[in-house]
């Protein structure tokens, strides 16, 4: 793992406030070593030099993350969700080398003032908070342009990008999207595996497709400059996303059903649609999501069997990485918000050896110091790997944030 970036002065959440004064303090998971690095990697003293090299020097962009850390206790995890005050994980960001980290909260499980989360004021709340937090220290920077991540990875800074799961909080207002974009929002998903006034997701018994407001949104989220993400609609809703944007679109964590066949996963012929109107796919892995046939223990490797399989299928123009991890027992968030992150109905029906933690992608600071390496180990070239990496994702941004 990388020593701490030099621009990192060892900030931690909420330090300008007094802990059990201004906010109740929690133990927190470990950012840094709470399960064993992983060992699956054997790299030369050359190999390990040129990965190094590649995500010192290279624009590197998570196109899917969560950067908070959770309780060490997560039976204390509602109680400590009801103070809507979720900590950043700077100390582990710090470790990453990442140059910029879509960051898209956690709103489904945002449960300040309802158990159903995704409440527009809760989620308002956490945006604000969070904000509040980021501009007390100078590492982790909020950016909303492109100009803002290439400005970070120039100032050894990480750039910080807001984004929301799924626009189920705007109601029926579509305005709410402009108050959104205000805040800095700059990429929204369409439906959280449930059905909202937008579109189905993939839980549903059923696929209505978008609804006529759900075309309003897209249309609106095109004119305002906002990345539109499908990774959990359902298939037909996701397909005319991507026929009614005039922009490309995002698949920002995801992988290949044909690799694994659940519905948390996305059909071949989609992820092609996808990037035949110019968009990209992130590759997911949150556990027990992207596994394979050939690694069903998820791991490192599961995630890396839907990556070679989606480069021969869309080619490796069309394929980055959203890892979808977080500072915790991710395992522990999913049993303990089942019902709320539509579990069953997203990885059901098909058997799979449950796992403790992702093993090479268990959190944010570790996910592309092994992703990295896996390119290197298995001889991809400097240009190929700067694609997949950020620079998929930055052609994507230039034509989308306008």
């Amino acid at each position: 793992m990388l020593e701490p970036a030099a621009r990192y002065t060892g900030y931690t959440a909420w330090d300008y406030l007094e802990p059990d004064v201004d906010y109740r303090a929690f133990r927190y998971a470990k950012q840094i070593g709470r399960v064993p690095e992983y060992a699956g990697l054997s790299l030369s003293d050359d190999q390990a030099k040129r990965a190094e090299r590649l995500l010192r020097d290279e624009i590197v962009i998570s196109l899917h993350d969560h950067v908070q850390v959770f309780p060490e206790d997560m039976r204390e995890l509602r109680e400590h969700i009801r103070q809507g005050r979720e900590p950043t994980g700077y100390e582990g960001l710090a470790r990453s080398g990442m140059t910029a980290v879509f960051d898209n909260g956690m709103d489904g499980t945002c449960c300040i003032s309802s158990d159903a989360g995704w409440k527009y004021s809760d989620v308002l709340f956490d945006l604000g908070v969070r904000m509040a937090d980021l501009a007390h220290q100078d590492f982790v920077v909020k950016a909303e342009t492109v100009a803002d991540i290439r400005h970070a990875h120039a100032t050894g800074r990480l750039a910080h990008v807001f984004g929301l799961e799924a626009a189920t909080m705007i109601e029926n207002e579509v305005d709410r999207l402009d108050v959104l974009y205000g805040f800095g929002v700059r990429q929204i998903g369409i439906a959280y595996s449930e059905a909202n006034t937008l579109g189905s997701g993939l839980k549903e018994r059923g696929d209505g497709g978008l609804t006529y407001f759900g075309e309003r949104a897209v249309k609106r989220m095109n004119k305002l400059g906002v990345a539109i993400d499908i990774s959990h609609s359902g298939d037909r809703t996701a397909l005319e996303v991507i026929q009614t944007s005039t922009k490309p679109v995002f698949i920002t964590h995801c992988g290949s059903r044909e690799v694994w066949p659940t519905n948390r996963m996305k059909p071949d012929a989609l992820i092609a649609a996808c990037a035949e109107r110019g968009g990209v796919l992130g590759l997911e892995a949150a556990p027990h999501t992207s596994l394979s046939e050939a690694h069903p223990k998820h791991s490192l490797e599961s995630v890396m069997d839907h990556f070679t399989h989606l480069v021969d299928v869309v080619g490796i123009d069309h394929v980055a990485f959203g890892p979808d991890t977080l500072f915790g027992d991710h395992v522990g968030l999913h049993d303990a918000f089942a019902k709320n992150l539509s579990i069953a109905q997203a990885h059901g029906h098909v058997d799979y050896p449950k796992v403790e933690y992702v093993d090479g992608l268990e959190n944010p600071a570790e996910c592309f110091t092994n992703i990295i390496g896996w390119l290197v180990a298995h001889e991809y070239s400097d240009d190929e790997i700067r694609k997949v990496v950020g620079g998929n994702i930055l052609r994507v941004l230039d034509e989308v944030w306008v």
